[in-house]
């Protein structure tokens, strides 16, 4: 099985998290964790082909905004919520409040 890094909460960088969530698709897909809490990439609707979702999901996981477990051919994303709110308080909760109510969908 191959090992997903994950960085450790301490290692946890702003501008990454920044970085990650500035694109307007990963930030669907933040929310739609968000709302619906843990599920597998074939759960998360965003109109994006496969390979270019496992991207976003890297980039989210590198980051350190998601976490991602993997059972047998299944990969469960999952917000790293408290260790953003460790790191870095109300941010998470801030962005995701005003993309909701910006209401921008992607396309």
């Amino acid at each position: 099985m191959k090992y997903l890094h994950h960085p450790d909460r301490e290692e946890i960088q702003l501008s990454s998290v920044l970085y990650a969530l500035s694109d307007p698709i990963r930030l669907n897909i933040v929310a739609e964790i968000r709302r619906s809490g843990e599920c597998t990439c074939g759960d998360v609707d965003v109109p994006v082909v496969k390979s270019t979702l496992s991207h976003h999901a890297r980039t989210l996981r590198e980051s350190g905004v998601i976490h991602v477990r993997v059972q047998g051919t299944q990969r469960y994303l999952s917000l790293r919520t408290e260790d953003l709110e460790y790191r870095f308080p109300g941010l998470l909760e801030s962005v995701l409040q005003a993309h909701e109510r910006s209401a921008v969908k992607v396309d």
